[in-house]
Order: structure tokens, then sequence, then C-alpha cells
């Protein structure tokens, strides 16, 4: 059901894509998104809603609303750029296609009695900020909660979809530093505890089930060639389809780094840099929804191979919280995976356009289907009581 959104959409289109645009000029990184936040603030405001900044003591989270009654319907709005890449995993289109939806469905709120939350939600790329967020209490009104991203091509909507659940943290190796010429044997060389650490994790990697991803990279290792190296720090992080297996696989990762250190004589400390991004959990009822209109748009879902991305993201720690969707929506005739720079090209191309209205249409049409349904709506509001 549409009830006007899609009109609505049409109607806003120029300031929709112009706040996509500004935001992919002006790229800011995980919780440095102070333009990008007020852009999204001004546009909000200029559409009629309470506007508010700075929440949950998050200097770059906003939350906008309007209307009034018992569902509150969260549509999540990401705005943060990738460092050196600016705009590659299209968040331009994630902001502006969920303020469209908002927008769209002010009528929708004022006739079915319900509120719209329109929550801006920074550091997505890194950070976890979604997680701080629903800590500090942001989802505790929400009945339900969604948000498009954008993606190469395809239109991936299944509901039984998921996303990796995901951990980073960093490896200290402290040594001892001796002269590298004089009395190299004098040092404990911390550069080598992480080499040996790599190397196991490389090994481990052939035990490891598919879909499982370890990816790191060494961020110090010494600081001349002359002296054994005192210190190594690395960053790592470990993916796995649901948090349960995250939590063993870090584990097994961990267990390389020790090895490091036992062979070495460094010691060894881990830090959790951000929380654990979990495992999506996609609503099926808002899912199917949400794929039904696909066709209005000349789309069609095609579920992810095995129903898992490779990626991850904090709207797998709302959907644990909150009923929730997040489908994919492709930018037709893109080929360019995100986290480059040929896509961040074209998340301000007239794919990522086409992308941003047809997401905010989607979005809008599949919460007016659960404001105008009675029994969904009673059945979503029972389960957060």
């Amino acid at each position: 059901m549409s009830l006007g959104t899609d009109a609505t959409v049409d109607e806003w289109q120029a300031r929709l894509i112009g706040l996509s645009h500004s935001l992919h000029a002006e790229p800011e990184v995980a919780f440095e998104e102070h333009t990008s936040v007020a852009k999204l603030a001004a546009l909000m405001d200029e559409a009629g809603f309470d506007v508010g900044k700075g929440m949950w003591d998050l200097p770059t989270a906003l939350l906008a609303t309007y209307g009034e009654g018992d569902l509150t319907i969260g549509i999540c709005a990401e705005y943060d750029g990738l460092p050196g890449i600016g705009h590659g995993c299209g968040h331009n289109i994630i902001c502006a296609s969920s303020a469209g939806a908002a927008i769209a469905l002010r009528t929708a709120a004022d006739r079915y009695g319900f509120r719209i939350a329109l929550l801006g939600t920074p550091a997505e790329e890194s950070g976890a900020g979604k997680q701080l967020m629903l800590e500090r209490g942001a989802f505790d009104d929400v009945t339900v909660a969604m948000m498009v991203h954008p993606g190469p091509a395809a239109d991936t909507a299944g509901a039984g979809d998921s996303t990796q659940a995901c951990s980073r943290f960093s490896v200290t190796f402290e040594g001892r530093p001796a002269h590298a010429a004089g009395a190299p044997w004098d040092g404990v060389n911390a550069a080598d505890a992480a080499v040996i650490s790599q190397v196991a994790i490389g090994l481990l990697r052939q035990q490891t089930p598919p879909g499982y991803r370890i990816a790191g990279f060494v961020r110090t290792g010494g600081e001349k060639t002359n002296i054994i190296p005192e210190r190594s720090v690395l960053e790592y992080e470990v993916r796995a389809p649901d948090a349960d297996r995250l939590v063993t696989l870090r584990r097994r990762v961990q267990a390389c780094f020790e090895a490091g250190a036992l062979a070495t004589g460094a010691t060894v400390e881990f830090r959790r840099t951000e929380p654990d991004y979990l495992d999506l959990r996609n609503d099926t009822w808002l899912m199917e929804r949400y794929s039904g209109h696909l066709s209005a748009f000349g789309r069609t879902a095609i579920p992810l191979p095995g129903g898992l991305s490779a990626a991850s993201t904090d709207m797998g720690n709302v959907s644990h919280a909150v009923p929730s969707i997040h489908p994919m929506i492709g930018l037709r005739g893109v080929t360019a995976m995100p986290h480059t720079r040929e896509f961040a090209a074209e998340a301000a191309g007239p794919a990522g356009d086409e992308a941003l209205l047809h997401a905010a249409k989607l979005l809008a049409r599949t919460a007016t289907d659960l404001a105008a349904t009675p029994e969904r709506r009673a059945a979503y509001l029972a389960r957060g009581r």
C-alpha cells in the first residue's frame, strides 16, 4: 500500500537527491559526521519533524519524529563514509532514502495514528554506532526498524537472508629491545611474535568452514633495523555466520597470537576495539511485504547464495532486539563492489539516484502495510510488551 507515499517521494525528489549528492561530496568517517548530520537535520526540520541532534550522548546521532500512536516505525539513516574512499558503501543513498521514506509516511501516520522515528545512526563502518544507541535506549520505544542498503546490480531481499557476525580487536606484543647486530640474543622480538602468529592464522584458515573470514594488518612492528623490535601491534577482525560461532573462531585466532608469544617469550594483550556486530535476522512478514512491492519498480528479489552475505552490519544488533529488515537494493547496471572507489563514483550517479528513490518508496510502502493491517500491528506491539 502506498497511500500517496510514492507521490510524496517524487515531490521531494530534487531535495532527496540533493542531500545524497551533498553527503557524497563531503564524506565524513565514523563519529565525525557533524556536517552530514546537520544536513539531514535541516531537511527533516523543513519537512515538519521534531529534530534532536547529539542524542544518546553521541554528538553525531539524530532523532527526528513525526506523529503519535502506540506504533513506532523506526527508519535508520546511515551517513558515515570510508577513510580514503568516501561513500564507497553508499551511505549517502541510505541516508537520503531513509529520510525520503520518513517524509513520505507523514500522511499515513496522520491517518493510521503511528509515530515515525528517523534515527540518524553514526559509525556503521566502524564503531558499531547502533549497538551504542541500543545500550543507551534509542530503540526502547521502536516497534519495528528498517532501512535499505545499496549494492551492485541485484536486489537481495530474502526473508532468510543474513549477514555475518563480526568481532574486531587489537593485539599488542611486548618484547625486549637489543642491538640487532651486537647482541640480538639479548632481545625478545615482538615482530617475530607477530610473524609466527600470522603464519599460524594462515594455516588455521585451512580448517575454517567456507564463509568464515579472518583479516588484519600490522600497525607497528619496529622502529629501526638495528634494534630488535620491542613492540608490535596488529589490528584484526573475524567473521562467522552467527554470534556463537564467532566466539569459537575468535578464540582459535587468539590462540594463534598466544602461540606467537609463547614461541618468542613476548607477552600478548588483546583489546576489543569496538562492540561486536551480530548476525542479521530479517523479519519474515516485513521482508515479504517489502519484496512484494519490488515488481512495481521493475525489480525482482534474489535471495543471497546460501542466505548469507559476507558483509557485517550493526543493523544485525538492532534485529536481535527489534523486528527489523535490511534488504539490499541494486544499482542497476553497476558491477563495482562496495568499499571501492568505483562503487563510490556510482553512488552519486544515475543508478544511485534511482536506487535512492526506489528504496524510499519501498520502505514507505512496507511501513504503511504494517500500519494499515490491524492484526499484524497488534502482533508486533504485543512482541514489544
